[in-house]
């Protein structure tokens, strides 16, 4: 083969040992992961807001970031769900640029696995610890779940791994709410055929086991815009969009139908000011139409401390070395102002 092996690695078991989950932080997890789930299932009317920074590249901003949400969940609980963002491994369409904290826990070093490893699972057992919070992470490795298993309340399958049968079948095998995206192309066909296979049963390897999943019922849709041929960014949550995925939904018959609002991404054309317009119409369609109010509950928000992103080595605090975001006063406002419309 045509690559180094250079070391093996800590295996989920030895690192939750390494850093454990108390009973406590398991209860918060098991409370938030139903809470979750009833939205997901039409029980709670509740809009689920999962927010954060583009990828977690600093866990001291990170754990500040989530920090801040905590009273503004408090003054919105009523009628919004929050669920931080700590992104730690992200995809790379050219395989190019910072892969996320898993692979690079500093940035401004070398690539180094096994440190990433554990920082990520001390950044989240952080959020749990100082905040309350249980956070969402994206599935771009599906064998490294287990690192975070007894951590995660919410997880996302990304436009690059929703057509890769591995993904599909271990979204199957959680027992958490799991977002399906639609694929960079848009086909809301392949997004839904993803959908089939996360609720559905399967057999197949993984982590070196021959397991049998389950089916996962909380497994639903997240639209996230999509690239057409010339390389051009266009958005899928407008009325029309929701209508039409709202009648797949029908015409599929799959358990729990919802939908999932990505502001960001090919839906702003990383415009990430426009994430707060986006949100708002969302909310207007909402209102609107009684089916999309029933399928469509939550967003997805890209925000951070500081407007905007930069480079590597640019040193800003609660700045984003990956996609825009939002800075900490607009989306303390846009939270307030989205609990008024609800």
């Amino acid at each position: 083969m045509n690559m180094e092996f250079k070391r093996k690695l800590i295996i989920p078991k030895e690192i939750k040992e390494m850093l454990p989950v108390t009973e406590e932080m398991a209860a918060l997890k098991e409370k938030r992961d139903n809470e979750i789930k009833d939205i997901i299932a039409g029980r709670s009317k509740k809009l689920l807001l999962v927010i954060g920074p583009c990828s977690a590249d600093n866990e001291d901003a990170v754990i500040d970031y989530i920090s801040r949400l905590r009273p503004v969940q408090e003054k919105v609980e009523e009628k919004i769900f929050i669920v931080p963002r700590i992104y730690t491994n992200k995809p790379r369409t050219t395989g190019k640029g910072y892969k996320g904290l898993l692979h690079q826990p500093d940035p401004n070093l070398n690539e180094d696995m096994l440190k990433g490893i554990i920082a990520v699972r001390e950044t989240h057992l952080r959020a749990v610890k100082e905040t309350g919070f249980t956070c969402a992470d994206e599935m771009l490795y599906p064998e490294n779940h287990r690192y975070l298993s007894d951590l995660l309340s919410y997880v996302a399958v990304g436009a690059r791994s929703v057509e890769d049968q591995q993904h599909r079948l271990t979204a199957s095998g959680l027992d958490i709410a799991v977002g399906m995206k639609n694929p960079t192309s848009g086909d809301f066909s392949v997004m839904m055929n993803s959908i089939t296979a996360a609720q559905s049963s399967h057999t197949f390897i993984y982590r070196n086991w021959e397991v049998t999943s389950k089916g996962n019922p909380y497994a639903h849709a997240i639209l996230r815009g999509y690239v057409n041929k010339r390389g051009r960014s266009l958005p899928n949550y407008h009325y029309e969009d929701l209508i039409t995925v709202c009648n797949m939904y029908h015409e599929e018959g799959l358990d729990n139908p919802a939908i999932m609002v990505d502001t960001n991404h090919a839906n702003s054309g990383k415009n990430y000011l426009e994430q707060i317009r986006i949100a708002k119409e969302v909310l207007h369609s909402m209102r609107f139409n009684e089916d999309i109010a029933g399928m469509v509950k939550g967003l997805m928000i890209e925000s951070y401390i500081e407007d905007g992103c930069q480079a590597i080595g640019e040193g800003v605090y609660g700045k984003s070395i990956t996609d825009p975001c939002l800075g900490w006063e607009k989306t303390e406002r846009l939270i307030y102002e989205l609990a008024e419309l609800l």
